[in-house]
């Protein structure tokens, strides 16, 4: 049988007692670690792969959200939250499932075998293949597929149904979705500071409490994403 390696976030400690439980008494589920605080699991996922990340969306360092939306590979992921005014944007992740406290057994063990049942139909990806796409990727414009240089991103802006990836040189709309083109860029070059807007971080220029200024253009920086921004350029000594 398949094992799916997972960590265990929350930072209430009974919350994260059950947690814990649950999985070590399902036999595909290993646990490798867990975590009572945010950043401190952030820091671990960017050394180590895992599968599924069991994760609380209500932390006083960084939120749940705030946390998948900034990983480059990310893993499955379910919520456990006391709150389900979360659920839409939980989805919105791409979550495995979303979990309401207090959890039953039975409800953590369908979700397992939901996250067991989706593995099977994620492609690996070599090595190799990774290095091959480093510097730029493909984006869907219309009828065909446009080269962007991932060096030239200057900044992501969400229209309701498409993006447009503004570059040194041009603007380029495409009906990908934030999720799946945040996938593509490395997390050490693009941070998500407001629902609608991803920015390269090299390319910012001037930077404020609630905005950042980047090729003549003042980008709103939202508190949904202003912590976990903030933090990301004290962890990469920027501040």
């Amino acid at each position: 049988m398949n094992q799916l390696k997972c960590i265990a976030i929350d930072d209430e400690p009974l919350a994260l007692r059950k947690v814990v439980d649950y999985i070590e008494k399902i036999p595909f589920l290993e646990l490798v670690a867990q975590f009572d605080n945010g950043l401190e699991a952030l820091a671990y996922l960017k050394q180590h792969n895992v599968d599924l990340i069991y994760l609380d969306i209500q932390m006083p360092d960084i939120k749940g959200t705030q946390l998948v939306s900034i990983l480059k590979n990310k893993p499955q992921v379910v919520f456990t939250t006391a709150y389900d005014q979360y659920a839409l944007e939980g989805y919105q992740l791409d979550a495995t499932d979303y979990l309401l406290k207090p959890i039953a057994f039975d409800r953590f063990l369908e979700s397992a075998q939901k996250a067991l049942d989706r593995m099977a139909f994620v492609p690996t990806i070599s090595e190799n293949e990774t290095e091959q796409n480093e510097g730029f990727l493909f984006v869907k414009t219309e009828n065909k597929w446009r080269k962007v240089v991932i060096n030239d991103i200057l900044y992501i802006e969400g229209l309701k149904d498409y993006l447009s990836i503004y570059t040194t040189t041009e603007r380029i709309l495409t009906l990908q979705n934030f999720n799946s083109l945040l996938e593509k860029l490395s997390n050490d070059q693009f941070v998500r500071v407001h629902k609608s807007f991803v920015v390269a971080i090299t390319q910012i220029q001037e930077l404020e409490k609630s905005r950042v200024f980047i090729n003549e253009k003042w980008i709103p920086v939202s508190d949904t994403y202003r912590t976990a921004f903030f933090n990301l350029l004290k962890a990469k000594g920027l501040m």
